[in-house]
């Protein structure tokens, strides 16, 4: 197959060209540092423009992850701007390139997050749950998962991926919270009781692979593993991991007033089911949590 990755050269993004790359197939990544692709993403080719494909052979599918971090500092007007631009409106012109081509790909992969149900308390959330509940986070998840399905009616397949936090080794957001669980500095976000969905980066590599290849596979899927934890859980089961103490709770009021509103990240939550993957019979690799960090933390 001739793919197109947008956010290629991200965590997920460099996984999949190692798979996919591994597997024969031609990989072009959209990157704003093309000369940087092809170390990065195993070999793949780099484009700075989307014309530079206009007299090239049709893709087969489309790979949309481009998306400028959405947790590394708060969302001041200027980084709202910058968040919308890298997700909605490069979304937005990616459709619109494909409506431009003669032949089509068949299919569209392109991000979300779960946190397009916003904050949600206790309710349990699948793929049919309500959405934008007002904060800019899932606002931004809403826009951005319109701007996709736009392509629905040039006859492509959508499939819009609903990702929870990605657990990987020395990536994501264990990243951040390795070094101060490991020195006994973690503890849990306001009362902790916030749900908490998570997924391995494995699971999320295999899942899109998967939607690749499942030629009814469409609309909305939420990749999240199947234990969803509360936070406090998800707390304890790190310090256990790295055989520290969790007892230093990290105050709510404090994180809304460094965070301001980001701050609904760490202390909203989501308790959100996989429903259409369990449905379709896709088989995670990592159902519980304890077994995930496990993994990559060692």
């Amino acid at each position: 197959m001739r793919i197109l990755l947008t956010g290629g050269t991200g965590l997920i993004g460099r996984e999949l060209c190692k798979l996919w790359n591994g597997e024969g197939h031609e990989l072009i990544v959209l990157s704003r540092q093309p000369q940087n692709v092809p170390q990065l993403c195993s070999g793949a080719r780099g484009i700075q423009s989307l014309d530079q494909l206009n007299d090239t052979a049709a893709l087969d599918a489309v790979i949309n992850l481009a998306g400028a971090p959405i947790a590394d500092r708060p969302w001041t007007k200027a980084r709202r701007e910058v968040l919308w631009k890298s997700r909605v409106d490069l979304t937005q012109n990616l459709v619109s390139w494909l409506a431009n081509q003669a032949i089509r790909p068949s299919v569209l992969i392109s991000g979300s997050a779960t946190g397009i149900y916003g904050d949600c308390g206790d309710a349990v959330l699948d793929e049919n749950s309500p959405t934008d509940t007002g904060d800019f986070g899932s606002k931004l998840c809403v826009a951005w998962e319109e701007a996709a399905r736009d392509a629905e009616t040039l006859g492509i397949r959508v499939v819009r991926l609903r990702t929870a936090p990605v657990l990987a080794p020395n990536a994501g957001m264990l990243a951040k919270m390795k070094l101060p669980f490991s020195l006994g500095l973690g503890g849990r976000l306001g009362n902790g009781q916030q749900w908490m969905p998570w997924i391995h980066l494995a699971d999320e590599v295999g899942l899109i692979d998967f939607l690749l290849h499942c030629d009814v596979c469409t609309g909305a899927w939420n990749a999240c593993a199947p234990q969803t934890v509360r936070n406090a859980e998800f707390v304890r089961a790190l310090g256990l991991a790295l055989h520290r103490p969790t007892v230093l709770p990290v105050p709510a009021a404090l994180l809304r007033l460094a965070l301001g509103e980001m701050s609904i990240l760490l202390l909203g939550g989501q308790r959100v089911q996989a429903h259409c993957a369990h449905a379709a019979s896709y088989r995670f690799q990592f159902e519980r949590l304890d077994e995930a960090l496990i993994d990559v933390l060692y």
